[in-house]
């Protein structure tokens, strides 16, 4: 916040004050053009995932399959972040973000070629799933470290949702498009689109004047397992991270069936159809669209906290629902629901890092988030994924969302984690243990 002081009827602020601004200079501009170029990389992006995925599960039928197509979407991207997160603190982030979406574009092209010759097999989609996982491990924590050099640190939360409702935007489109590519047209063109968004996001990415992170300056700079050690350290010793990890890896395991497996429950319950693996995407991305425009212009619980347990809460209890339930409107008005409370998980708790954590310590946060996420999401899959070849998907779901309700509940009388929710920027005042 800009501090003043008058003298002589003269308004002074301080250095830091004006330092502030010059950082936030033009800040919703810079803002509106990064996360726009991201919009556009992730929209071919998710062409190829659900083209990939639904020709997998359509093609086979199985959960062991569903199972491998995730195993090479994660594994990869895990791995790869024991250094992404030190490459985001050491170098430059949008540097980094480039790279990664440039390698993906490749990638994908590299597969375009090898169709025209007149191949097509599921191994070379595992393939290319598990190099465009290294791209995305890669681009994650840097992008998510990037986001507090160009947006203040108390509209964070607000920005987080508005980005969630670009994202939803490219979310519902993608499955339409595939879904109509799939149908009337040849696989091949929805590489092509992605590899003409990346070029096109690179541009504009390249456009956007965003100054190296201090940390980055600095020419003299620790070993990468040194960095690597003090940023896992640092995580795991933070009064606020060490317990949000912890309900952050509960989370992972428990939404796996409704979140992953629900393609095979809608096979499973109303039938193996493009149209309705459609309808079931949309549903959700249509409701994070408006999940995210109501945390864009609401912002929030005063307390961060307070949203995530709101969130929790209502994303265990309505999947429960959708879990009982055998006809497919009322299924899709459930996942619309469902789609709703996500931003009132991912907003507060990205936004919370990105207000409480030092900007040099952000990428190997990050990092730990994504490393957690892509070790227990493929390990829960191992047990879920081969479970529903025999164990119907509705049934997991109707677990899941009672244990994630559970958890809700124990976290809101957790009072000590509870009031680390009040908003306090990096380097600001922490909530004392």
């Amino acid at each position: 916040m800009s501090r003043r002081r008058q003298t002589g009827g003269i308004i002074i602020e301080n250095s830091k004050s004006i330092e502030t601004q010059d950082l936030f200079a033009n800040w919703k501009q810079k803002a509106a053009l990064f996360f726009g170029s991201q919009a556009i990389t992730l929209f071919g992006s998710s062409l190829v995932m659900y083209a990939i995925i639904w020709h997998i599960t359509l093609t086979t039928g199985s959960g062991v399959m569903t199972t491998m197509i995730i195993l090479c979407s994660f594994v990869p991207q895990f791995l790869i972040s024991f250094f992404s997160g030190v490459w985001a603190d050491k170098y430059n982030r949008k540097i980094l973000i480039i790279i990664a979406d440039g390698g993906i574009a490749l990638a994908t092209l590299a597969l375009i070629i090898y169709l025209t010759a007149g191949h097509m097999s599921i191994s070379a989609l595992l393939l290319i799933a598990a190099v465009r996982s290294v791209g995305t491990g890669i681009q994650m924590p840097a992008m998510n470290a990037l986001i507090p050099q160009i947006v203040p640190p108390d509209r964070l939360v607000k920005i987080n949702g508005i980005n969630g409702s670009l994202q939803s935007i490219v979310g519902l489109a993608a499955p339409a498009v595939a879904g109509a590519i799939l149908i009337y047209g040849k696989f091949s063109t929805i590489l092509m689109i992605d590899v003409v968004t990346a070029a096109i996001g690179i541009v504009i990415l390249l456009l956007i004047p965003i100054s190296k992170h201090k940390r980055a300056q600095e020419t003299v700079q620790m070993s990468h397992f040194a960095d690597l050690k003090e940023g896992f350290k640092y995580s795991l010793d933070h009064p606020f991270l060490r317990p949000l990890f912890t309900i952050y890896a509960f989370f992972t395991i428990l939404c796996v069936p409704a979140a992953f497996l629900n393609i095979l429950m809608v096979t499973q319950v109303f039938g193996e159809n493009y149209l309705y693996l459609t309808l079931n995407e949309m549903s959700f991305f249509i409701g994070t669209l408006f999940g995210g425009l109501l945390i864009g212009a609401w912002g929030g619980f005063k307390n961060r906290v307070k949203t995530m347990i709101f969130g929790l809460a209502a994303f265990g209890l309505f999947t429960f629902c959708f879990g009982l339930t055998q006809t497919l409107w009322i299924y899709l008005i459930l996942m619309f629901i469902v789609g709703l409370t996500m931003p009132l998980v991912n907003s507060p708790i990205m936004g919370m890092i990105q207000e409480k954590i030092e900007p040099e310590k952000q990428g190997r946060v990050f990092s730990l988030i994504q490393i957690i996420f892509t070790a227990l999401m493929p390990l829960a899959m191992l047990f879920f994924g081969p479970a529903a070849d025999v164990i119907p998907v509705q049934t997991m779901v109707l677990y899941g969302g009672v244990l994630i309700v559970i958890m809700s509940i124990a976290i809101f009388f957790n009072k000590k984690f509870y009031r680390q929710g009040e908003f306090y920027p990096a380097g600001g005042h922490e909530v004392k243990e």
